[in-house]
């Protein structure tokens, strides 16, 4: 399981490493793609077309939003090879879209990893339990 968080610095190359804990399951062939709230999404090959069935739910008729999400996500998508240290060059126009520069946050979702330009996300997590409270518990306090 993709769990905790870890801070790693883009090379001058543009190559990130993916944290040791991580490698073992999203193992030498892998996704990337923009995902929402301006990070990416790193995915293991194997683990790909299972996120995509679960974020698009895809049935018979596939509709607009679901197409919108296709686009979006499946469009900007890379496969990837990771070198023998873990590493991969993160495409520019995913640098350019989650303002990857140079210190960078990997975040472990389960089946999932989330890529953030640091600063971005400790904005984000400043105010991530308020809204982890207000979902949990419709605003009302338990």
């Amino acid at each position: 399981m993709l769990i905790g968080h870890y801070f790693v610095k883009l090379t001058a190359k543009g190559r990130l490493a993916i944290p040791a804990r991580f490698r073992p399951e999203i193992g030498n062939k892998a996704v990337v793609a923009r995902f929402y709230e301006k990070c990416l999404v790193l995915v293991g090959l194997p683990r790909w077309t299972e996120l995509m069935t679960k974020l698009t739910t895809k049935g018979e008729l596939i509709t607009q939003p679901t197409r919108d999400v296709e686009r979006f996500i499946l469009g900007s998508a890379f496969e990837i090879d990771l070198d023998s240290q873990g590493r991969f060059v993160v495409p520019q126009v995913l640098r350019d879209y989650a303002s990857i520069s140079d210190e960078i946050v990997f975040l472990g979702l389960g089946d999932r990893v989330e890529i953030w330009n640091k600063r971005d996300w400790e904005k984000r997590e400043t105010n991530i339990e308020d809204i982890a409270k207000a979902s949990i518990s419709d605003g009302k306090e338990a």
